[in-house]
């Protein structure tokens, strides 16, 4: 999440101060991703080091910003640019890797529940979408993509476990397994490499 970059697309709305950024940010997206008032201030100051915001007056307590030039031509690069889709590490994946070698580790029960959290979790958002305006268009987007991402979750987590079915792995994990020849060859590690540029 780029919140130097939304808090960039709020001041082109208008000028404004950090606790009213922090709160307009929190509003239009729900509150699903609360910001720290030191997060904002923080990113405000980066901004202006960077020319894409200047103090536009305000007292000693509060500085009101606004959006410069340079900032506009930065937002509008950033609204044109397809999004760094590059993995992130995610903690779920990183989980279910280190639990298939970990001693007495059960990587059955790691994804069951982690589906049970992903379907509550899936449940509360559609209920939300639900009792959603339908003209808060921002509002649904969010929902929406946090409904797709939670079913793609869900699928990620029946794949999974359908593979360790495959692989014939117990409930209970065993010892680490030996690498085998294709998981040590160089050609597989440098097709991976390739995948995740």
């Amino acid at each position: 999440m780029s919140v130097p970059m939304s808090l960039l697309s709020l001041l082109a709305e208008g000028p404004s101060y950090g606790l009213r950024l922090k709160q307009e940010f929190e509003e239009r997206t729900g509150g699903i991703w609360p910001l720290n008032v030191g997060q904002v201030y923080t990113s405000l100051e980066r901004l202006e080091r960077s020319g894409l915001v200047r103090a536009a007056g305000g007292g000693d307590r509060q500085r009101r910003y606004e959006i410069t030039e340079a900032g506009r031509a930065r937002l509008a690069d950033w609204f044109a640019r397809p999004v760094d889709a590059s993995p992130a590490r995610d903690q779920l994946v990183l989980k279910l890797v280190m639990a298939l070698r970990q001693p007495g580790g059960d990587p059955s029960a790691v994804i069951q529940g982690e589906r049970r959290g992903a379907v509550e979790l899936l449940q509360r958002y559609t209920l939300l979408k639900r009792d959603a305006e339908e003209g808060d268009l921002g509002w649904l987007f969010l929902l929406d993509s946090l409904i797709f991402q939670t079913e793609a979750r869900i699928r990620w987590l029946d794949a999974c476990e359908a593979r360790l079915a495959k692989a014939g792995r117990a409930p209970a994990a065993g010892p680490p397994a030996e690498p085998t020849p294709e998981t040590r060859s160089p050609e597989r590690t440098q097709r991976r490499e390739e995948v995740l540029r």
